[in-house]
């Protein structure tokens, strides 16, 4: 079947893209406001841009032309930490994912440990085992939408952070022990399956 996207809502959209688009790894973004109040939120419209220098992106939704707390605090001081999500963390992130008020600080809410980034601002989840302190270098708000856009944002890593019991000689990633987990659609998620390699020619 073939789909003109200009003739769908939104909702359906929405669930062609995240049921097609998969596995996506998801962006547990920490941040703060200019009151110091933190602010924890998952994004699975998130990925890796580019390594030379290293930079991140995401973005995030703006139902009825709203911003959520993590665009704003992100506008108002340019960072944001990148907390990658563990098998044994799903439970908390997922609970990070509801529409909380501006005043609530979501790493204590749900129960996980800050920890002081090195360069930046915003809290570090201590139990995620690879953490990223990102400075914004560009934001963009998508426009012609159907019921708030959303807004891209780029972050340059200015620090990373991987625990050592993840970390294998060269700079490899043990897998068995990081055990990340990724978005689908709906309510499901994947872990690590079967793995196979190719090289490249």
């Amino acid at each position: 079947m073939n789909f003109n996207p200009d003739q769908l809502d939104q909702k359906t959209i929405y669930k062609l893209l995240t049921g097609a688009i998969i596995p996506r790894p998801i962006g547990w973004i920490s941040t703060v406001d200019l009151k110091g109040i933190h602010n924890l939120a998952p994004f699975s419209y998130f990925n890796a841009v580019c390594d030379d220098p290293p930079h991140v992106m995401f973005s995030t939704v703006r139902g009825n032309d709203t911003n959520k707390d993590t665009l704003n605090n992100i506008l108002a001081n340019g960072q944001f930490v990148v907390n990658m999500v563990t098998e044994d963390l799903a439970e908390k992130m997922n609970a990070t994912a509801q529409a909380f008020t501006a005043d609530i600080d979501e790493f204590d809410t749900v129960g996980v440990s800050k920890i002081p980034s090195v360069i930046i601002k915003p809290m570090r989840v201590l139990e995620s085992l690879i953490t990223f302190e990102c400075e914004m270098v560009h934001h963009y708000f998508i426009e012609n939408h159907k019921t708030g856009g959303a807004c891209i944002i780029i972050g340059r890593i200015v620090m990373m952070h991987f625990d050592e019991s993840i970390l294998l000689d060269n700079y490899k990633i043990n897998l068995e022990t990081y055990k990340p987990i990724s978005r689908l659609a709906g309510s499901n998620y994947s872990k690590i399956g079967e793995i196979f390699s190719i090289k490249r020619s």
